[in-house]
């Protein structure tokens, strides 16, 4: 089941509607949405602990907020991941 525009702003704050439906249309799931915000705010930290590159619905989510980080100036907040997982 696709995440709701709440669940996604209880992990980004305010966003547009084209990147909530962005982000709903990869039927990611919040644990996907926390672990591709964990990668873009410590990706060297993950690597480190052992974590593997992303991939699948987490590596979708990640180039969908690079874009809109590069495109609009979004800008995910940084908070711990393992809140919302």
């Amino acid at each position: 089941m696709a995440l709701t525009r709440e669940e996604i702003e209880r992990l980004l704050g305010p966003i547009d509607n084209q990147l909530a439906a962005e982000i709903a249309a990869t039927d990611a799931t919040a644990a996907d949405l926390a672990k591709a915000l964990a990668w873009l705010q410590s990706d060297e930290a993950l690597v480190n602990d052992g974590d593997h590159l992303p991939t699948g619905k987490v590596a979708e989510l990640i180039g969908i907020l690079e874009t809109a980080d590069d495109e609009e100036g979004y800008s995910a907040p940084i908070q711990s991941a393992d809140d919302w997982a």
